[in-house]
């Protein structure tokens, strides 16, 4: 016998947050700003009240949900504020929508990633794997890992006291470790040199908390791995 199913009541909110930031970017005539794409939380929980009357609470608890599920997403503007005596960095959260809210939308589109291995039965190397929406796929072992890896690169992109060179040369090299991850047994040598290429990039921008993150999978993976 099958139960019915009861719909879930935060949906209908959840949907009211996803359109409020879809119609924004769709609006947007810069990222930042009163016309951008981008909004910060207090903005967003004001407008949110006037169009829907939504709560901060309502706000708040399904837009976790959203950024967790990678509909959407935040982005850490940094920079200094001037107080007496010098000036003390400051650091302010925009949040908006991701592609995947974007296609949740829309509808698929043929910009979506295409699978990268494709023709490959990866079931068959009996490994336990997972596939992610970008087309990659991961090792499970290394999900943690793999996740770790992605707020760094994150952090990264966001960061203000990093060239745009400076990071897609680290943002290269991650990608590079995440690619190992899809093995059962990642080369450890590859594995070692490229994270030390990102070790010494991220000591000299305030990464420390994303990248002390990291370096325990890594350490268990390098002395576990193979290569």
């Amino acid at each position: 016998m099958t139960m019915p199913t009861t719909p879930n009541p935060n949906d209908t909110i959840r949907a009211h947050i996803l359109r409020y930031f879809y119609d924004r970017n769709a609006r947007a005539t810069s990222r930042f700003g009163k016309k951008g794409s981008a909004v910060k939380i207090s903005n967003a929980k004001r407008e949110l009240k006037e169009q829907h009357g939504l709560s901060q609470q309502q706000v708040m608890s399904n837009l976790t949900y959203l950024i967790d599920r990678g509909w959407v997403k935040t982005i850490e503007q940094e920079k200094t504020v001037a107080v007496r005596g010098g000036t003390v960095p400051s650091v302010v959260t925009w949040y908006e929508v991701a592609a995947p809210g974007i296609e949740k939308i829309e509808g698929e589109s043929e910009f979506q990633p295409q699978e990268r291995y494709a023709g490959i039965n990866i079931t068959a190397t009996g490994s336990s794997v997972i596939t992610l929406g970008d087309g990659n796929v991961i090792n499970a072992k290394f999900a943690d890992l793999h996740t770790e890896l992605n707020a760094l690169k994150e952090a990264i992109a966001a960061s203000g006291q990093l060239s745009e060179s400076q990071k897609l040369d680290v943002s290269v090299d991650i990608e590079s470790i995440k690619d190992q991850l899809a093995k059962a047994s990642p080369n450890r040598s590859i594995v070692r040199i490229l994270w030390e290429s990102v070790e010494n990039a991220v000591t000299v921008v305030n990464l420390a908390d994303y990248s002390s993150r990291v370096a325990p999978y890594i350490t268990a993976l390098l002395a576990g791995g193979g290569g």
